[in-house]
């Protein structure tokens, strides 16, 4: 079967990679000149199937007042005349129930476990090397407050068996020396040992190189303008260069995957939620990140990649702005000055922004559509990095017409019909 994969990001390459060991003749296009450009450059490098979580739970509305309040705000919302924007907002707030919270974690959990295994599955098996450590996340708490809320993630990720290590300041401390210099600002943590970290953008493009061994075509600086659609069958895609054909389309385009789905009447509920990254150089490793820190107050985190370490948070619902205005910038600055302080070389600080592409529900889009021939892989929001091998290995097998290893409930698009 020839496939055409539209989008070159991890969750696109990492399909081709599967769908090219089911023996397809695979073509993979984008707009730039290279894999990974775009929000698979410069994530916040954690690998967290255990610190999968929708955006939308309880309490949810509330915190997000007081966050925009904060001088440091985690979150932030342009007032703009934007319908998609507020009818996305009404549909997570309709998420933020306790059922539906439990319902969506334990989805998304399916995914990031099953796609854990797989990349380890995949280093056993080509040795590829990212810059990857797997030595746990930890979740940080500031408050009691923040302690006693994680109770009820702990008891879904105990029903979904997932391993868990509630950690005192010494226990946190144990496992990220560095902070011992600030363990007054710290009241607790929650470890996730299966957790893990790497450069997202070097995994990408190293596995990209074993694609083309495997024959996989890759189109780049070619724009995608529009599906071809036949009768009730998508049978390719045109493009600036000129039409593509294929017996299967795959859309791994992210924020872009609803302008090019609408025309066929697909509404996929995706918002681009802008988040911003760091990158520093390592000047005291002693002083610096051994894995990765989810500071819960600030809802950044804190990675070390090789003699880099990586910064990355924030959410703005802005639409497609790519702007980086200064005060964004201290919001992920802030933390990594505050928790690690003499780290990293201020003087050569990266700043990158990108596009999460988020769903209301916070579980990805994947499967088949009521196309022949159409299927989708996108909305993993701010976890693309950690789903993509699950996501990819899932909907190879969908197009290959195999039975995929993990349940598929709830995770098509017809969740939202």
């Amino acid at each position: 079967m020839r496939v055409v994969v539209l989008g070159s990001g991890v969750i696109g390459v990492t399909s081709a990679w599967y769908l090219a060991q089911e023996g397809h003749e695979v073509v993979v296009i984008d707009r730039q000149p290279e894999p990974a450009m775009e929000t698979s450059f410069a994530n916040a490098g954690q690998i967290s199937p255990g610190y999968s979580a929708p955006w939308a739970a309880p309490g949810v509305p509330l915190k997000a007042i007081r966050w925009m309040m904060q001088d440091l705000a985690p979150l932030r919302v342009a007032p703009r005349l934007d319908p998609v924007m507020w009818g996305w907002m009404a549909r997570m707030l309709a998420n933020c129930t306790h059922k539906a919270y439990a319902r969506n974690k334990a989805r998304m959990l399916r995914v990031a476990e099953y796609s854990r295994d797989c990349l380890i599955e995949l280093r056993q098996e080509i040795g590829i090397e990212y810059d990857n450590r797997a030595q746990g996340l930890i979740q940080l708490f500031r408050s009691e407050q923040q302690m006693a809320a994680s109770a009820e993630d702990i008891r879904i990720l105990e029903d979904c068996g997932v391993r868990y290590e509630s950690l005192n300041v010494d226990g946190i401390i144990q496992h990220e020396p560095a902070l011992q210099h600030v363990h007054s600002k710290l009241v607790g943590g929650l470890r996730l040992p299966g957790d893990e970290t790497g450069d997202c953008f070097l995994f990408t493009q190293r596995l990209a190189e074993r694609c083309r061994e495997l024959g996989v075509e890759f189109r780049f600086n070619t724009a995608i303008r529009q599906l071809q659609v036949e009768g009730d069958r998508v049978v390719g895609v045109d493009t600036d260069a000129g039409p593509v054909q294929g017996d299967a389309c795959l859309v791994a385009m992210g924020s872009y995957s609803p302008e090019l789905l609408s025309p066929l009447g697909i509404k996929a509920p995706i918002y681009p939620v802008k988040g911003f990254s760091l990158t520093i150089p390592i000047e005291d490793a002693t002083c610096a990140p051994e894995s990765t820190v989810m500071d819960e107050t600030y809802k950044v985190a804190v990675s070390r990649l090789g003699n880099r370490i990586r910064v990355g948070g924030t959410a703005e619902l802005t639409g497609f702005d790519l702007s980086t205005p200064a005060s964004r910038r201290a919001n992920v600055e802030f933390v990594v000055n505050d928790l690690f302080p003499g780290g990293g070389k201020p003087e050569s600080v990266e700043l990158w922004t990108g596009l999460r592409p988020m769903t209301p529900d916070g579980t990805p889009i994947l499967g088949r559509t009521r196309y022949q021939g159409l299927y989708l892989n996108t909305g993993h929001g701010t976890l693309g990095w950690t789903m993509s091998m699950g996501s990819a290995r899932y909907i190879s097998d969908i197009i290959s017409g195999r039975t995929p290893a993990i349940d598929t409930e709830g995770l098509s698009i017809n969740r939202y019909n």
